[in-house]
C-alpha cells in the first residue's frame, strides 16, 4: 500500500531525501499531529509525523501538510503507512 492511493493526499516522490512532504486531507496539519498521538490509536500503536507548517518560510504555507520520514524498514513503513490510513478516516469523521 502506498500513500499516493489514498483519497485526498498528495505527494511527490522524494528525490534522495529520507522524508517527503504530504499534503494531506486535513485543515489543520497541526491538530491532526496532535490528536494522532493522544487520541488514536490502531492495535495499541500510532505513527508520528510533523506538521509542515514549520518547515516553510512563508506564513500559511503547509497548514494542510506533514513531513513523514521513512527511515524504517520496509515491514514497519508497511504498518505505519496503515495506521496512518486508518486514522485519516476516523479523524475526518469527528
Amino acid at each position: 500500500m502506498t500513500l499516493k492511493y489514498f483519497p485526498g493526499v498528495f505527494l511527490e516522490k522524494p528525490e534522495g531525501a529520507f522524508y517527503t512532504i504530504v499534503k494531506l486531507p486535513v485543515k489543520d496539519s497541526e491538530d491532526f499531529c496532535q490528536w494522532l498521538l493522544t487520541d488514536f490509536r490502531y492495535k495499541n500503536e500510532t505513527v508520528m509525523i510533523a506538521p509542515a507548517a514549520g518547515f516553510y518560510g512563508t506564513k500559511g504555507m503547509g497548514k494542510n501538510e506533514v513531513r513523514i520520514a521513512y527511515v524504517l524498514n520496509c515491514n514497519d513503513l508497511e504498518k505505519a503507512i496503515e495506521i496512518l490510513r486508518r486514522a485519516l478516516v476516523e479523524y475526518n469523521r469527528k
